[in-house]
């Protein structure tokens, strides 16, 4: 059994007990585990008689709308500015958190964080933090059991949604016995693991296809990292968006690579040129230093950040630290 952070889990559980009203976040750019961490978040807390907000700064992805509970989540329009405790799942800094968060009209509730990633930046008030867990939604299954919460029904689901997603249906490094656990608590509560894993693992749009016929043909294989680039008009021509790529898996394939990298050319609100870094290692080397040293996190196997920038000039300095990084870590084996 994996042994959890008490002190940390208890202060969680007091928060909940202690407050009424609660806006839940996660962070930009939600995955499975974010999106079924603040949905799993919000059955809880439902389900104890709490009053629970439901906010994400960049909605719930189309491929998760099915998601029970989904229709609840809310834009930062729809976020009040008056909450007895706030809680953050699956973000590892502040600036993760996206417009939903006010500093100016939430910054008097208490702030619990809830993360599992190794570069979390402990910016709570309350932190409760599990690198070894390959999901939060994993530690929910664990707070749900402690608040004698029932697992069954949505709960289940949105809480497998998150484990599938986030070690890709069980086969990441940081799939452990416990992970399985979780999942196996979870399926006999009535989460469908086929029914999941075809919505959203084995769920991609032909614009998908479209998007990496544009990008794959620029790939590039150099000291054993591997990196491709996706431009605004690689984007147009595909009628696809950022979130169609979903390249990770396969790079991460390649057997000539042992950490890979996608690059995509964005703006920020200003307006101004950024490039969303996204970084992949097999067992054995680490990407989430690098990640960190960029003003990112996540985890040893995969990590990102956003980096000021065009392509052009961003791209070769990354790479060649991650190029710098894998070699050392190859030396050190």
């Amino acid at each position: 059994m994996i042994d959890l952070q008490e002190v940390h889990l208890s202060a969680v559980i007091d928060a909940v007990r202690a407050n009424q009203r609660f806006l839940c976040i996660s962070h930009v750019a939600p995955d499975g585990d974010a999106v079924g961490s603040l949905l799993g978040m919000g059955e809880i807390l439902t389900m104890l008689g709490k009053e629970a907000t439901l906010a994400l700064a960049d909605g719930v992805p189309d491929n998760l709308t099915f998601l029970p509970g989904a229709e609840r989540v809310v834009s930062a329009d729809g976020v009040g500015d008056v909450y007895d405790c706030i809680i953050v799942l699956d973000a590892s800094s502040p600036d993760r958190m996206g417009n939903v968060y006010r500093e100016d009209a939430h910054g008097k509730s208490p702030l619990v964080v809830i993360d599992h990633h190794v570069t979390n930046t402990y910016f709570g008030d309350v932190d409760w933090v599990e690198p070894r867990c390959a999901a939060v939604c994993q530690m929910l299954v664990y707070l749900a059991q402690r608040l004698g919460v029932s697992l069954r029904g949505n709960l289940a689901e949105d809480l497998l949604t998150g484990l599938v997603t986030d070690t890709l249906c069980f086969r990441t490094s940081n799939t452990t016995a416990d992970v399985l656990g979780a999942a196996t608590v979870l399926m006999e509560n009535g989460a469908q693991l086929s029914a999941i894993t075809a919505r959203t693992l084995n769920n991609k749009p032909f614009r998908s296809l479209k998007l990496w016929g544009e990008v794959l043909p620029g790939a590039r294989l150099a000291e054993r990292v591997l990196w491709v680039t996706v431009a605004p008009e690689q984007l147009a021509a595909a009628q696809a968006t950022a979130g169609d790529l979903e390249l990770s898996s396969v790079l991460s394939a390649v057997a000539e690579a042992d950490i890979s990298a996608t690059f995509i050319q964005k703006t920020d609100e200003r307006k101004a040129p950024v490039v969303e870094c996204s970084f992949r290692a097999k067992p054995g080397f680490n990407v989430s230093d690098t990640a960190f040293a960029l003003g990112g996190g996540g985890h040893p196997a995969a990590a990102g950040c956003t980096v000021p920038g065009t392509l052009e000039k961003a791209v070769p300095p990354i790479v060649a630290q991650l190029q710098q990084a894998r070699a050392q870590q190859a030396t050190g084996q």
